[in-house]
């Protein structure tokens, strides 16, 4: 179903349902509510440099960064254009930081016609249902909307991601909190890199679809960028019809090449042959992700402290997905205090272990010894962890007891 979807795109039959309720030329042809910033108190000067003073005084900059952003603006000769889009972003709802944000991202905004082209976009948004405060999220994370033509980039992008993605709730999200979400061209990268994986790579746009309800970066960067991961991909061995395959796309994007290189020397350094390294991200490309001294900190601990081979933590790799103080570190301290206490059954494995809930954890290893090894508890609130869980459980024993 997801992939009739997806080849449905640029079906021109299909309308949005914003459209049902706002005719095209309402958009494209918008007259703003908002009266345009009062002719009154504008400022008329021959000498390019004005532009400065004026982000100083009226948008707050300090002179050195005012200098800077003033210099896209020095064809201006007067502040009539300037006051109109501060005077329309703050009847948007932006404050003074949003309104220095996004000039300093794109200086030339100042420079545009209020009504023919800031005044659309915020109507397209309002459109899609997003509020005054989801707009300006939006417009933050994503400042080259004010530049984009309704018609011709935000319509297309819109129905692309919504048929990527599933929902319109979902893409709302993304345009909310993802960076950069609605800059990649259709026609340029989105159809050309959603065509390589399903075409070239074999792989179900229903399996590109899961990843990219959380990630949507994988597909939005350049199609040659896209086709040099699906080739360090491959030289992991990973199978392009593996479940793991997009994961493991998704992950080395994250990761430039130099970083990737670095966690296999330091893997090197701890005993793992080239192979095992790469066995390690087949099963858990994540782990990747994390910092060389993160990195450096879970393979130690595991290795030195736990005493686990580095072909074991290779073949378990999930393990170095788990975080080291709030889970790894205390649940290893408990079961060595059950072990000095002679409480251990030697029943799970610390892997099995690792696996299980808070709450699953509290009830198995930390409440039925909570009276004779109060030590345990010591151990989960120096780690910060399970605290709600504690006092829950404390809370309905004592009520058990007083009943």
């Amino acid at each position: 179903m997801a992939a009739a979807t997806l080849r449905s795109v640029h079906r021109h039959n299909i309308l949005l349902p914003f459209f049902k309720t706002c005719r095209l030329r309402d958009l494209f042809f918008f007259s703003s509510s908002v009266d345009p910033a009062p002719a009154v108190g504008v400022t008329i000067s021959p000498d390019p440099n004005f532009m400065v003073e004026y982000l100083v005084n009226s948008c707050g900059f300090s002179p050195s960064e005012a200098a800077k952003f003033s210099k896209p603006l020095a064809r201006l000769r007067s502040t009539e254009k300037p006051d109109a889009v501060v005077h329309f972003m703050r009847s948007q709802g932006f404050d003074g930081a949003g309104i220095r944000k996004v000039i300093s991202r794109n200086p030339s905004h100042l420079c545009v016609n209020v009504e023919k082209n800031l005044a659309p976009k915020f109507q397209f948004l309002r459109d899609l249902g997003l509020s005054e405060s989801d707009i300006a999220d939006a417009i933050l994370k994503n400042d080259f909307i004010l530049r984009l033509d309704v018609h011709r980039s935000l319509v297309p992008r819109l129905e692309m991601w919504e048929s990527i993605l599933g929902s319109r709730e979902l893409v709302l999200k993304h345009l909310k909190k993802t960076r950069w979400f609605f800059f990649s061209s259709v026609e340029k990268t989105l159809n050309p890199n959603l065509k390589f994986l399903r075409d070239e790579c074999g792989i179900p746009e229903e399996r590109v679809s899961v990843v990219l309800r959380s990630r949507p970066q994988l597909i939005s960067q350049k199609p040659e960028s896209l086709r040099a991961l699906v080739a360090r991909a491959d030289e992991l061995g990973m199978p392009r019809q593996s479940r793991m395959f997009v994961r493991t796309l998704n992950a080395l994007h994250y990761v430039t090449q130099e970083r990737f290189e670095a966690k296999f020397e330091l893997m090197r350094s701890f005993g793992w042959s080239e192979s095992e390294f790469s066995s390690a991200v087949r099963k858990a490309p994540t782990f990747i992700g994390m910092s060389l001294d993160m990195f450096r900190r879970k393979v130690d601990f595991f290795i030195n402290v736990v005493g686990y081979t580095p072909s074991f933590i290779a073949d378990k790799s999930s393990l170095l997905l788990f975080s080291l103080q709030k889970r790894v570190i205390p649940r290893f301290r408990v079961t060595e205090m059950l072990k000095l206490k002679g409480l251990w059954t030697g029943k799970y494995k610390f892997t099995s272990i690792l696996l299980f809930t808070d709450t699953k954890f509290m009830e198995k290893f930390v409440l039925p010894h909570k009276e004779n090894v109060p030590e345990l508890l010591d151990i989960l609130r120096v780690a910060g962890t399970w605290k709600g869980n504690y006092t829950l459980h404390l809370a309905s024993e004592d009520e058990e007891g007083l009943s």
